[in-house]
């Protein structure tokens, strides 16, 4: 009897642990997902020479519906005025860009552990840059 009680407080941790495994494997794909839209948006900026009002929006209704949050949560900062290439590196021709996500759920079990659901949230923030390819005309 004494050791189902043992295993009757001990199994509720190990189960979280486990669900720990599935969330993190869930925040991994999301934010591969997330890194491989941002670099594809990226890349049709760089051809634009700037991030277009079409290329934000269809990132951030991308971006939201692989994290399954409102499209007004994702912050988007970009350079919307054309850069043009130059024939030598010039820093005016970069285009600057910072995509902030949500992240709802970082622990398993958080009330199980008396983390709140504000405590348990965080922003996922890609801040980087790539060179116009847009021709001076």
């Amino acid at each position: 009897m004494k050791q189902f009680i043992v295993l009757a407080a001990i199994l509720p941790f190990l189960l979280i642990f486990m669900l720990q495994y599935s969330v993190e494997q869930v925040n991994h794909y999301r934010i591969s997902l997330l890194q491989q839209m941002v670099t594809e948006s990226a890349q049709v900026a760089k051809q634009d020479g700037y991030f277009t009002q079409k290329n934000i929006d269809s990132l951030r209704n991308n971006i939201s519906s692989v994290f399954n949050t409102s499209p007004e949560s994702i912050v988007i900062e970009a350079d919307t005025t054309p850069k043009y290439r130059v024939n030598e590196f010039d820093e005016r021709e970069l285009i600057h860009y910072k995509i902030e996500v949500p992240i709802e759920v970082l622990v398993a079990g958080a009330a199980f552990f008396g983390i709140s659901k504000e405590e348990n949230r965080g922003m996922y923030t890609i801040k980087s840059y790539t060179a116009s390819e847009l021709l001076a005309t």
